[in-house]
């Protein structure tokens, strides 16, 4: 991502990774006249450049305690490692941004790398967000449930969570301690009796009044008290409270009291680590080997581990392991907020200005530290320890990966293992809702933030017709890649496209990348054998005779995978388009017609197929519609009346 300050601005950085060939670049005479002319125009404040190629594609983005000085380095090429004199040498265009202070900078600095993934910074890749706790606000009862995404006005939360598995834990503990109810307010409004959830002990059914308002809101205190790291003084209040049911013979409710307290004592007894006295902290550990990197995180929230998560941040061989620290607690903390400490196993470079710039992201105090001693260094050594044994299982499994891709190219005849391939299926029932789903892998695995679902649009396409679904299918990626990436410089253009079918499908795309003037590209299709059965599947390419593998070839599991992976996602998606349909009212289809009015008509009529039956005079009693309104209702249900 991004590169730190020099310690006395006169050697130029390290950047990341370029092409594996290291040949001295032909010229920089271009790029040397692009930064001297921006040199002289530069002032000595702090601020953010950017050094754009011919196309004005970001090279790279730096920020800078004095801009002037800053790219001034650069101008010395001869003291530059040869990939920095490509980079010089690729300059077109330099951008600036002048910001008040240096964490402005590193702020706007980590912005622009996240959204314009320059080639020469080290580059923090990860497109999952993180799930928290929410005890939702609004409503005399709140409900306590699981979140991703944009945050609700007067709802609390808890977390980030590394893991749904994490989180999912956490909620069973909550509702087995609280009782607070996870039901969606329909079905909260609507019960006349306790769910299941309330027979076996998860819900307190205020529902159904089985609770008061002033008790459920001590549940829900409690609540609080636990997610914030309260746990011990919350355990003692309710022991205090089972013996106090106890002695007045109240058994029925100490036997409850001792439930809950064996729930909170489980979660207690497996946490991963001693954390006595860890309030909100994040530990980052940094472990490097065979020239790559794994940056472990662990999160800490009022005492209690909630879960760790591991990433892979792209970086050039030589980079300092401080650069790399600081390039990913910068990016890292772009989507949400820094807790108040951060414990790191490497000082990042610029720690000062750093923290400096996540307080002002995060609206609070942010201190980066590196533990010596104690509770904080026996966390710090377990994230170490987890750190070193990702990185570990990840070049085992890019060694594994890269023999199969090798494996992979000797079926197809490829000049060198695949980059990237693309793997393409349909998804239908009875002809009806067909979506179209590609996958791609490649020397890393799966690459799932590559995925691509295709609403299939034809009108004119017969029910179940695979073969037009296919075309339109691989029409409308390769159209689009031709008009995106036409010299395919970017990454984006397979090496291999994999079909999940026969001779048919093949055909029919080898005629849509006719048509579109491809002719050099690797296709193949795989079709299972003889009653479907795995393991004897035929290949089909053009210019060769269908074959089949051996059924213990590597490369043969292999390849069933990643049609398995298609097949799986093509599925899904069309799951997810079907679950939409059904969801759909007829109410949707009439414009104006917002969340709330469909509620009060839903509310008054019983049904959309009530409203869409009731007359003029009907729907202008509900309240919120107005005479307006309920003329466009009618009229819509009605037309030509």
């Amino acid at each position: 991502m991004h590169v730190s300050d020099f310690p006395d601005d006169t050697q130029p950085p390290t950047e990341a990774p370029a092409p594996a060939e290291e040949t001295a670049p032909l010229g920089t005479s271009q790029g040397l006249a692009v930064l001297t002319e921006a040199v002289n125009s530069l002032s000595q404040k702090p601020g953010v450049y950017r050094m754009l190629n011919a196309k004005g594609d970001a090279l790279y983005v730096g920020k800078a305690k004095n801009l002037k000085k800053r790219v001034s380095s650069y101008l010395r090429v001869d003291r530059m490692a040869l990939r920095l004199q490509r980079m010089v040498f690729e300059t077109h265009a330099f951008e600036v941004v002048v910001t008040h202070t240096e964490a402005e900078a590193l702020l706007l600095e980590s912005n622009l790398i996240k959204q314009l993934m320059p080639r020469y910074n080290i580059l923090f890749k990860d497109d999952k967000s993180f799930p928290y706790i929410m005890i939702e606000g609004g409503h005399d009862f709140p409900r306590i449930l699981k979140h991703r995404g944009a945050r609700a006005k007067g709802s609390e939360y808890f977390g980030p969570f590394a893991s749904a598995y994490s989180v999912n834990a956490t909620l069973t503990t909550l509702q087995k301690v609280f009782l607070l109810r996870s039901c969606t307010d329909s079905v909260y409004s609507s019960r006349t009796r306790p769910c299941l959830l309330y027979q076996i002990k998860r819900c307190s059914a205020p529902c159904v009044n089985r609770i008061g308002k002033d008790d459920y809101a001590e549940l829900v205190r409690e609540a609080r008290a636990f997610l914030t790291g309260d746990s011990r003084t919350l355990q003692q209040e309710l022991a205090r409270r089972m013996d106090a049911a106890a002695a007045q013979l109240q058994y029925e409710a100490a036997a409850s009291f001792r439930d809950r307290i064996r729930a909170m004592t489980q979660v207690q007894a497996h946490q991963d680590i001693n954390v006595a006295g860890v309030g909100e902290l994040d530990v980052v550990a940094l472990h490097r080997a065979g020239g790559n990197a794994c940056v472990q995180v662990f999160f800490f929230r009022g005492g209690q581990n909630f879960g760790n998560r591991a990433y892979f941040p792209a970086h050039a061989e030589g980079e300092e392991d401080g650069a790399i620290v600081e390039a990913f607690l910068a990016q890292f903390y772009e989507s949400f907020a820094a807790p108040k400490e951060i414990l790191t196993s490497i000082a990042p470079t610029n720690a000062r200005v750093l923290a400096e710039a996540l307080s002002l992201r995060a609206g609070h105090t942010v201190t980066l530290n590196q533990p010596q001693r104690g509770n904080r260094r026996k966390l710090m050594d377990h994230a170490e320890i987890n750190a070193r044994e990702a990185l570990l299982r990840r070049m085992a499994e890019n060694t594994a990966q890269r023999k199969l891709l090798e494996g992979t190219a000797r079926v197809f005849g490829l000049a060198q293992p695949p980059q990237r391939i693309e793997v393409y299926d349909n998804s239908h029932i009875s002809g009806t809702g067909t979506v179209g789903a590609m996958i791609v892998a490649g020397p890393q695995g799966l690459v799932k933030n590559a995925y691509r679902k295709f609403n299939i649009k034809a009108a004119e396409l017969a029910p179940g017709d695979d073969y037009a679904s296919m075309r339109e299918v691989l029409s409308r990626r390769f159209a689009r890649a031709q008009k995106e990436d036409p010299e395919r410089s970017l990454g984006q253009w397979p090496d291999l496209v994999l079909l999940d079918g026969g001779l048919g499908q093949l055909n029919v795309v080898l005629k849509v990348l006719a048509d579109l003037g491809i002719s050099d590209l690797c296709v193949a299709a795989i079709a299972k054998g003889p009653d479907r059965n795995a393991g004897r599947e035929q290949f089909f390419m053009p210019g060769r005779e269908p074959f089949m593998l051996p059924p213990n070839d590597p490369t043969l599991y292999f390849l069933q995978r990643l049609r398995d992976e298609a097949h799986r996602f093509a599925i899904s998606a069309h799951r997810a388009k079907r679950s939409r349909a059904i969801g759909q009212s007829l109410l949707d289809e009439v414009a104006g017609i917002g969340a709330a009015r469909k509620k009060a008509l839903l509310r008054h009529f019983g049904s959309a197929k009530a409203v869409a039956a009731a007359g003029l005079s009907d729907l202008q009693t509900v309240a919120g519609v107005s005479a307006a309104t309920a003329k466009k209702l009618y009229d819509h249900f009605h037309p030509g009346e």
